[in-house]
């Protein structure tokens, strides 16, 4: 007998830039070591500046992709990324209900590209809060996304973040990591909510760079191939944090673009 390989399914865009959504999220896995499927949502003609053109997949297929992926494969672990669609978004809820209750899910409410390209339609918000939110083992919105799902303005400080993050878990969230990226200062100070009223902070050195493309698909993808090896969200949250502050901090070792840049998915295997 051979032990188990641990298995994270992605459920998101494709970014066809190679910097974000799928192709973020299958890389974080691989170098954490978990294995990665995916489910295609959302095609994008993108790159490093803009996203030139978007094709929603249909719901029916994103929904046998779901099923196909899950008849076979063992999955511990869960990501969610771009869903851009109210019928996506009730597939998706709908086929995690059936084919996945007990599997963890990380919900990432990703909603505009680094480029400022809205990627969630304005109908679809609604959706989200009813039907995914609920679903969600641990949300990780940045403070915009927060403010959005929210109805009201993004939080500005450490303070507001915590009223945010016990407003998304009233939704129906077990626990809300709330990414305090958008915040100014040198230090970058994330705050980890359980439900149980337990808060986790976690602190990164604020980097200055202008490659952070990926950045929220990155994490919400380590965290969720960190839970399908076996480790409980607090120790999975911290190790991820860890890993895309580090691939931050190498950003700059690659040239890939004209915009904004992707972060070092692969900065413990290569470099420049």
């Amino acid at each position: 007998m051979t032990n188990k390989t641990a298995i994270a399914l992605t459920i998101a865009g494709s970014d066809s830039g190679g910097g974000a959504g799928i192709q973020a999220d299958l890389k974080a896995m691989s170098a954490l070591g978990t294995y990665g499927a995916s489910v295609i949502t959302a095609l994008t003609a993108q790159n490093t500046t803009e996203v030139r053109a978007i094709y929603d997949v249909p719901a029916d297929f994103i929904a046998c992709q779901i099923d196909t992926v899950l008849d076979d494969l063992k999955v511990d672990a869960i990501k969610i990324g771009m869903l851009s669609q109210v019928d996506v978004i009730e597939a998706v809820a709908d086929r995690l209900k059936v084919k996945a209750p007990n599997i963890p899910v990380v919900l990432d409410p990703v909603m505009v590209a680094k480029s400022g390209d809205k990627l969630l339609q304005d109908n679809a918000i609604e959706a989200l809060r009813r039907h995914l939110v609920p679903l969600a083992t641990l949300m990780t919105p940045n403070l915009p996304e927060a403010g959005v799902l929210l109805g009201q303005d993004a939080p500005i400080d450490p303070e507001s973040m915590k009223k945010c993050g016990l407003a998304l878990m009233a939704l129906g969230a077990s626990a809300v990591l709330m990414k305090g990226g958008h915040l100014t200062g040198e230090e970058c100070v994330d705050l980890l909510m359980h439900s149980n009223g337990d808060v986790q902070e976690l602190h990164s050195k604020r980097v200055h760079t202008g490659n952070t493309h990926g950045t929220g698909c990155t994490l919400s993808a380590s965290i969720a191939a960190l839970l399908a090896q076996g480790l409980d969200l607090k120790d999975a949250v911290s190790q991820a944090h860890q890993y895309l502050a580090k691939a931050i901090q190498s950003a700059d070792q690659l040239t890939v673009g004209q915009g904004h840049g992707p972060v070092h998915h692969f900065h413990q295997f290569w470099s420049k």
